[in-house]
Formats: C-alpha cells, sequence, structure tokens
C-alpha cells in the first residue's frame, strides 16, 4: 500500500510541476486546463487558446463600456464643431463673391487650404498613405475639394443661402444611403425613420423660406449634393485607418495640379476687387471650411459613424440662416424655431439608436 501511495504521489507531482512546453514559454499565454480551442477542438495542457478577434463593427469589449462612451461624447462633439464650422460656408461663400469670381474663388480656397495643410504634412514629417488608399482620396478630393466648393459657388451667384440650404437638408441622408451601400453600415429603421422626419423638416422649412421657387441653380446644388456625399463618406471611411486630419490634407495636396493652374486662370480672367468681406470670407473657406472644419469632422465620423454623425448636419441649414440673418441681412421667418424643435428631436432619436 504504501508503495502504491507513494507512485502515485510522485505521479501528481510530476504532472502538476511539469515546465511549460515551448509553444507558451516566454509568451505569457496561460495553460488551458479543460478549455476549447477555436477550432473546436479539446485544448491540452500547456497549450494556449486564442482569444478570437473581434469583427468589424462589434461592440467595445468588456470592461471597457465606460472608454468607449467617452470616445463617443468625444466624436459627437468633434462631429458638432466641424457641423458649426460648416455652418458659415454659404454666408463666407457669399462674402467672397463679393471680390471674387466664382472660380477665382474655389481656386484660391483650395490652394491656400493645400498650403496649410501641406504645411502640416511637412513640419509632422508623415509619409505619404499607402498605395489601396489614393483611390478613396481621390474620391475626397473630387467630392470635397473640388466639386462641392465649385458647384454651390456658382449656385450662389444666381441663389440665396437659405435657398441653398436645401442641399444641406437632404446631405444628412443622403450620405447615411451612400454609407450603407459602401461600408454596409446597417442603422435601425428607427433612424431611418427619424432621419426622413427631419429631412422633411428641413426641406419643407428652406423650400418655404425661399418662396417655393426653383431656379437654374438647382442643378448645381443637387450635383453638389451627390459628389459631397461621397466625399464625406470615404472620408468617414478613411479616418478609421489613417488620422482624419491627413485625410482632407492629402485630398488637398492631391489636388494642386489642378487648383494652382485653375487658380491662376480664373484670376487673369475674372476682375478682382479686394475688400474686408472678400478677404475674410476666402480666409474662412480656406482654413476653417476646407481644412481644420474637416479635420473635426473625419475625426467625429470615424468615433461614431458615418450615420450618427450625418444626421448632425441636420442642424447646418439652420444655423446658415441664423448667420445670413447676423452676417448678411437676410430675413428670418417665424416658422425657424418650430423646424428648429423638430429637427432637434430628429437629432436625438439618431443618435440614440443602435447601430
Amino acid at each position: 500500500m504504501r508503495a502504491k501511495s507513494s507512485a502515485t504521489a510522485q505521479t501528481a507531482i510530476a504532472v502538476t510541476t511539469a515546465p511549460p512546453t515551448s509553444a507558451t514559454a516566454g509568451t505569457g499565454a496561460a495553460p488551458t486546463h479543460g478549455r476549447v480551442a477555436p477550432d473546436g477542438r479539446a485544448a491540452t495542457a500547456g497549450t494556449p487558446v486564442a482569444a478570437p478577434a473581434p469583427a468589424p463593427g462589434d461592440g467595445p469589449a468588456p470592461g471597457r463600456g465606460a472608454g468607449a462612451r467617452e470616445r463617443a461624447r468625444g466624436g459627437l462633439l468633434q462631429a458638432g464643431l466641424g457641423v458649426v464650422v460648416f455652418s458659415l460656408t454659404f454666408p463666407a461663400t457669399a462674402w467672397g463673391l463679393e471680390g471674387f469670381g466664382p472660380w477665382a474663388l474655389v481656386g484660391v480656397r483650395s490652394v491656400l487650404a493645400a498650403v496649410i495643410a501641406g504645411g502640416c504634412l511637412l513640419a509632422l514629417r508623415v509619409a505619404p498613405p499607402a498605395r489601396r488608399h489614393w483611390p478613396g482620396l481621390a474620391v475626397v478630393a473630387l467630392g470635397v475639394v473640388l466639386g462641392f466648393p465649385l458647384l454651390t459657388t456658382l449656385a450662389l451667384e444666381t441663389s440665396t443661402t437659405a435657398h441653398a440650404a436645401v442641399v444641406v437638408g437632404l446631405l444628412p441622408l443622403t450620405t447615411a444611403l451612400l454609407s450603407a451601400l459602401r461600408v454596409g453600415a446597417r442603422p435601425s429603421r428607427t433612424f431611418w425613420a427619424a432621419a426622413l422626419a427631419g429631412a422633411a423638416a428641413v426641406v419643407a422649412f428652406t423650400v418655404q423660406q425661399s418662396g417655393g421657387a426653383l431656379t437654374a441653380a438647382d442643378a448645381y446644388l443637387f450635383g453638389a449634393l451627390l459628389v459631397c456625399a461621397a466625399g464625406y463618406t470615404e472620408g468617414g471611411r478613411l479616418a478609421r485607418v489613417m488620422p482624419g486630419w491627413q485625410v482632407i490634407a492629402w485630398a488637398l495636396v492631391l489636388c494642386l495640379p489642378v487648383t494652382v493652374p485653375g487658380a491662376v486662370t480664373a484670376l487673369a480672367y475674372e476682375p478682382v476687387r479686394l475688400g474686408a468681406h472678400s478677404v475674410a470670407g476666402v480666409l474662412w473657406l480656406a482654413a476653417g471650411s476646407q481644412f481644420l472644419g474637416m479635420v473635426v469632422w473625419y475625426r467625429g465620423m470615424a468615433s461614431i459613424g458615418i450615420p450618427k454623425a450625418s444626421q448632425l448636419q441636420l442642424a447646418q441649414p439652420l444655423l446658415t440662416l441664423v448667420w445670413s440673418v447676423l452676417l448678411l441681412g437676410e430675413l428670418l421667418t417665424p416658422a425657424a424655431p418650430v423646424t428648429a424643435a423638430a429637427v432637434l428631436v430628429c437629432i436625438a432619436v439618431t443618435q440614440r439608436t443602435r447601430g
């Protein structure tokens, strides 16, 4: 009996004190006692089991809820700041048109913004993006650097800022639709219902504000709507794999071979009458709307998702109308506060929905 007990004890000790295998030595992986490996086989002692990587779009890991909420709040604030900056774009464009022609204004603002962006890239010694990112940057460049500024500037030659706000009223819904197609975003039905309601409220208000008349500028405005939504969607996607400010910075630099000769040619053929308004307008468009606003906007989209960030722009037409009253002397109807309340409710719903 003693010999048998001694053998048993020695066997138990040998199992307990077995050294780690080469698979676990030096890696810090814990041995698995009775656990199952990811491939479904029973794990043996000393064999590490790798935790499955979270799928794209999964929620935060357990225990990190507070950090995820903090990140979401930060993204919400950044996207909201971008909306405030963008809301001054149409009034600033109207000021810029007091001293520049439409083609010269677009060229000058793009070149100035590229100089700021290029200076930041050089100062921080940022390496060029990987080759696979350049097609997406080209979409951003065509959408938000060239297309939207040019088309809205041409429209504002004959349209008021109130009427042009129809574009921004439809932009959140269009961006959410494109993000569903491009990056596979799948918001809930409640989200889509609130987004449609908010878009309808904004469009109804802005059409009523402009008298309900459709002009030739509407072709420019709806074209701007489509190209800008594409640029926002692609930029928001890229901002998940590279810093948001680098997305717009490289897009601006990418356009220099077009914007520099375009600006020089336009300045030679279109008259320039510099004044306080025109200078302030072009500087805001270059530094604010074209660069800094895009920086915080793309960072916010990367943090809270493209669909939710896009719905914050439902407030942009109303903010634009406020700036139009304060800076351009345009009149505001009593329907503005009612529409503002409806839009804020829709924004709150879209931000609280899942997906």
